[in-house]
């Protein structure tokens, strides 16, 4: 028996783990998605420290994301593209 402990994809943002167990099944809420598939895959350190735990629905891979994100993403980008230009204006014109 080895000692581990366990947490949500949520719990895992920003964390790096030297060894994982991922389980992908589709959770009772349904709310498996790409960003929690994201998180879940990219904790481990390498390929040669990542395990699943079960079998799993391929086709989680080939969903896209929901139109509310993907208009979000637009929205963040653009704002992004509106502060790099304000910058560029403040450097030129004050500094």
């Amino acid at each position: 028996m080895t000692p581990a402990y366990a947490f949500t994809d949520y719990r895992a943002q920003g964390q790096m783990l030297p060894c994982v167990i991922v389980d992908i099944t589709m959770p009772p809420s349904g709310g498996l998605n790409l960003f929690n598939l994201y998180v879940a895959l990219s904790r481990s350190t390498g390929t040669s420290s990542i395990r699943l735990l079960r079998d799993f629905d391929d086709s989680i891979f080939q969903k896209s994301h929901c139109n509310e994100l993907l208009m979000e993403d637009n929205r963040l980008e653009e704002e992004s593209e509106k502060t790099h230009k304000w910058w560029d204006f403040l450097k030129k014109n004050l500094g």
